[in-house]
């Protein structure tokens, strides 16, 4: 697998802080806060991976996870599978226990449910004769730090029995591990270290989608039915498109509609029966041809078994609030909710099973980047302020009654993050250089690595030591495995300059063992870097490594910038979506009705004022930011990087003129504002001898006066305007 660049960097962020509190006198908590989506699972288990591989201080680890409900279940399943290839830590159940006690890196999974606390004495359910406790004792007797993790941490925060019995099993560290965490050890004297991954990095990375829509399109539909059929028909529609879509982008993908029922209540009427039906008779959605899953406490359909696949044939499943926990299908593309009050209540947990993207990257397609929420309810409200940010409760559309294309030029910057560390591409140009080089052939294999010590050293002069040091002799001294495999790692690290070692590191390494084992049949990871650290064949792979790097940078690098500025037609979106935060305010001109905003400035506010004012102007947009929906002008800063300019309003006039202006004032005019203002006066220029009709630049308003800048030669000063800077008339 391969790691994202947040889980990378957090990774070894969760290693670092977990090694410096193993030094510590006291036991001591960590919190991994990680939003739904963001590889949790996989990033403790890399973590834990790191923590006891070639260790230099030899501490021996073990390891409990506890989790609530079954989840513990499907994390030791999914740790197995992780740790399958080099077996670096055993997944182990009570039953698989040894001597009674957990053995050096060995993590034991438990789950909250069953722990019942009798006498004092931690008893494990249907193990009358083991418990907790026991195990416990034995394995700190044998000298092994042991390290807690308790999984989704938030579902046992606030139970008395979950800190008692988190203090009995006084482990060196707890690891909490949560989308939002509630601390379950409170140590008044100790503040808990917090790594968090930040939801926009995991978003960012393409792990999860952009947002959730609640209801969108639902006025264009026509059923027969009531409430019920309407939403659901919706969402098989939904689901229709989101296929084709997939098909366009060659995914294998069969997006997934699940159905929450509402939990049964004595005297209610249970919706199953009512919801199955209609399934069958108005959308020939059965069981019986394998487009329905049913999973249920006290039923479950034997097409479950392969539900998660990408290209499963099952088109809509049916659960409760039993599925939501730790259950990870990202097919899953579009929630249904059928609940028996007025309103529901939203949080990052209910939408997270449909939050996350099935390919792992963000398509070409913005419709299948993201989740979908189809109910019956007229009211929602929104649980935690993350959510909020994700959550889409509003829409707005543009007013074609009056628009027309305008076909602007736009451009949206790709990311390339090759320019920084090195891509997995860097392995086959290794391969390549070193054959081409014949790397194999001069590797000397009977050398080996040793470690040099003086003998008998004096310093001759007290203020020159490095130059005047006086060696006797030499003692030579054959290195432990743990000294070779950080030697080994000064030497990846040192060769990896100019790029960051942290996140190319691994490429080099995977590089070098690639090229060991294709070229010289060799797979043994020590023996390679006992090879490779000898004098005779040091310089030599660094040699290699050098040109590799040179190639790649042509290669990769080097590549035309252009390339990463994808160049389209801009028009105003058709519609936008918009989170809790934003507010609803009564606008004529906006082409985008209605409008809504979150804060803006005040010169945003006061050119809104004039733009709704003139009698010229048919439409204005007020522009968003990074998305490729929004427009942008290309600009590059003082070092020749590429940047978008989303500058902040469009708008068209009667005789077909589009404005373009940025509203600044005071500092922001200077600045970078320079080199956005130089761009957007070239752009401008160039797109008119196109044949658009096109005026604009920076704007300021000054003694209730708006005047702007549309020189390509741009400066700014406050006290004298005279130069450069045109009245604006409407």
């Amino acid at each position: 697998m391969e790691l994202k660049e947040y889980q990378e960097d957090k990774i070894e962020r969760l290693k670092e802080e977990i090694n410096e509190l193993l030094e510590s006198q006291e036991n001591r908590v960590i919190i991994l806060k990680a939003p739904t989506g963001s590889g949790k699972t996989v990033m403790v288990a890399e973590t834990l991976k790191r923590l006891v591989k070639k260790r230099e201080d030899r501490k021996e680890l073990a390891f409990i996870w506890i989790a609530p409900r079954m989840l513990h279940g499907q994390s030791k399943d999914k740790l197995d599978n992780y740790y399958e290839n080099d077996r670096t830590l055993e997944c182990v159940s009570v039953d698989d226990l040894q001597d009674g006690m957990i053995q050096e890196n060995e993590i034991l999974f438990l789950n909250w449910e069953s722990l019942n606390k009798k006498n004092n004495i931690l008893m494990i359910d249907n193990e009358l004769d083991k418990n907790l406790t026991r195990i416990v004792e034995k394995t700190k007797d044998e000298g092994r730090e042991i390290i807690l993790v308790i999984d989704e941490s938030h579902h046992t925060a606030k139970t008395e029995t979950a800190r008692r019995l988190i203090n009995d099993i006084s482990p060196k560290i707890t690891l909490e591990v949560s989308a939002t965490p509630h601390l379950v050890i409170n140590d008044p004297n100790f503040t808990p270290r917090i790594v968090e991954v930040e939801f926009s990095k995991v978003i960012e990375e393409g792990m999860i989608k952009k947002e959730v829509l609640i209801n969108p399109g639902l006025d264009k539909e026509k059923t027969k039915g009531g409430a019920d059929s309407l939403v659901i028909k919706a969402a098989l529609d939904k689901k229709a498109e989101l296929l084709a879509g997939l098909k366009a982008e060659k995914s294998k993908v069969n997006p997934l509609i699940l159905i929450q029922l509402p939990d049964k209540k004595a005297g209610v009427l249970d919706r199953k029966e009512e919801i199955v039906k209609k399934l069958e008779t108005e959308f020939k959605v059965t069981e019986a041809n394998g487009k329905l899953a049913i999973w249920l406490s006290e039923e479950k359909t034997p097409n479950l078994a392969n539900i998660e696949k990408e290209d499963s044939e099952v088109e809509v499943l049916l659960f409760k609030q039993a599925i939501a926990l730790g259950w990870d299908c990202p097919r899953a593309a579009i929630l249904v909710l059928f609940r028996d009050w007025k309103s529901i209540e939203f949080s990052i947990q209910t939408i997270g099973r449909i939050m996350r993207m099935p390919d792992f990257y963000h398509y070409g397609n913005e419709a299948l980047n993201k989740g979908y929420v189809f109910t019956n309810l007229s009211d929602i409200s929104i649980q935690e302020g993350i959510a909020k940010d994700y959550i889409t409760v509003f829409e707005a559309k543009r007013n074609d009654k009056i628009y027309k294309n305008v076909d602007l030029q736009s451009i949206h910057i790709m990311r390339q993050r090759e320019k920084t560390r090195l891509s997995g591409q860097f392995s086959e140009i290794f391969l390549e250089v070193a054959t081409k080089n014949k790397l194999h052939n001069e590797i000397d294999l009977k050398a080996k690595a040793v470690t040099e010590i003086m003998v008998d050293g004096k310093i001759q002069k007290i203020d020159q030591i490095i130059d005047h040091v006086y060696k006797a002799g030499v003692l030579k001294v054959k290195q432990e495995e743990v000294e070779i495999q950080y030697l080994f790692e000064l030497f990846i690290r040192e060769n990896c300059k100019p790029y960051a070692p942290a996140d190319s590191s691994g490429r080099i390494r995977t590089a070098i063992y690639k090229f060991f084992e294709k070229k010289i049949k060799i797979k043994d990871e020590t023996q390679i870097q006992k090879i490779i650290l000898s004098d005779e064949n040091m310089e030599k792979v660094k040699r290699n490594i050098a040109e590799a790097k040179d190639a790649y940078k042509k290669a990769v690098v080097d590549v035309e910038e252009e390339a990463n500025v994808e160049k389209y037609r801009w028009n105003v979106p058709e519609i936008i979506s918009y989170n809790s935060n934003y507010k609803e305010t009564k606008m004529n001109k906006s082409i985008i009705t209605p409008f809504y905003a979150k804060t803006q400035s005040k010169p945003e506010q006061e050119f809104i004022k004039l733009l709704e004012k003139s009698e010229n102007v048919v439409w204005w947009f007020k522009n968003g930011e990074t998305e490729i929906k929004y427009f942008a002008v290309l600009w590059e800063d003082e070092f020749g990087k590429k940047h978008g300019f989303y500058v902040d309003f469009i708008f068209q006039m009667k005789d077909g003129t589009i404005g373009i202006f940025d509203t600044k004032s005071g500092r922001t005019a200077q600045g970078d504002a320079k080199q956005k203002a130089e761009a957007l006066a070239k752009y401008i220029k160039e797109e008119n001898k196109r044949g658009k009709h096109l005026v604009g630049g920076l704007i300021i308003q000054k003694d209730d006066i708006w005047r702007y800048n549309d020189s390509e030669n741009y400066s700014f000063d406050e006290n004298n305007l005279d130069q450069d800077w045109k009245f604006l008339k409407l």
